[in-house]
């Protein structure tokens, strides 16, 4: 099992400094990971920090955590664009980048207010799509693409990213949702998985047997015999001894442990604060 901290880009993350500083203080507690949030409009007037320039700034203050996006709406984004900043960090960061991707939510503001695709299932198509172009370009050799959303003449991108075969990509997906879980099984890892429950619009925590569930359905659909993560995290069910239940999770094929700050869980976060930088929750 691995650790990570996953952090929004608003609000007091917005500035790039003090996320460098955090980054660095959660990574000498023994963390593996820092992960942030990837939102361009949360409400009007909120602070907001473009998730890129924030890993860069973790990346030169950290050696050894990996640095993630959870996750970069490709609908919202130009795939090349995208592409440029992913092997950007990834040279930045000496092969530390995990790529987390998905349709985007809310749908509202973040594609009404600048008049993007409000469909999901569209979005879903433009995911596909704007992966198919991310690691056609990562190849670094000629590449080009027509599909039904994006169009691309034929070009070369340079230079490759540091990790070979690819930077590794993790989907996001609400089970039981099961495409967008076929969609993960397909790439290199699942995040974050939440538990929704679409008559209540409640997101209930993720129990070991909830997870054991899930490993088996990516073990079915999955065709290649790469390792393959399994992201999980906040909400914990109360009551639990979280290294008891983390180990759990982990008997349950899960392999990062995420954790992060929700400002309505009880706990404030000075009280957040100094449980993490006591490091994870291993036995």
């Amino acid at each position: 099992m691995k650790y990570c901290i996953d952090l929004p880009n608003f609000g007091a993350w917005s500035d790039p400094r003090k996320f460098a500083e955090f980054a660095k203080q959660i990574e000498d507690a023994g963390w593996d990971g820092v992960s942030v949030w990837d939102h361009i409009l949360v409400w009007d007037g909120a602070e907001v920090a473009d998730p890129w320039v924030l890993l860069a700034a973790a990346a030169m203050n950290t050696e050894q955590i990996r640095l993630m996006t959870m996750v970069t709406p490709i609908p919202r984004r130009h795939p090349w664009k995208l592409s440029r900043e992913c092997v950007s960090l990834d040279l930045l960061s000496e092969g530390r980048l995990t790529l987390g991707v998905g349709i985007g939510w809310p749908t509202d503001p973040e594609f009404t207010r600048f008049k993007g695709e409000t469909d999901v299932r569209t979005r879903a198509e433009m995911l596909d799509e704007g992966l198919e172009i991310l690691t056609g370009l990562w190849t670094g050799e000629p590449f080009g693409y027509s599909g039904k959303h994006y169009e691309l003449e034929e070009v070369t991108f340079l230079p490759r990213p540091v990790q070979q075969p690819r930077i590794p990509i993790w989907v996001a997906a609400m089970w039981p949702k099961k495409r967008p879980v076929r969609r993960a099984a397909n790439w290199d890892g699942i995040a974050p998985i939440l538990v929704f429950d679409p008559d209540s619009d409640r997101i209930d925590p993720l129990t070991p047997e909830i997870a054991r569930g899930i490993s088996g359905y990516i073990a079915e659909h999955r065709i290649s015999e790469d390792h393959f993560d399994f992201a999980v995290g906040v909400p914990t069910p109360d009551g639990v001894d979280l290294p008891t239940y983390v180990a759990e999770l982990a008997d349950a094929g899960v392999t990062w442990w995420r954790d992060g700050w929700i400002p309505w869980s009880g706990t404030t976060y000075e009280e957040w604060e100094e449980r993490v930088l006591s490091g994870p929750p291993t036995q």
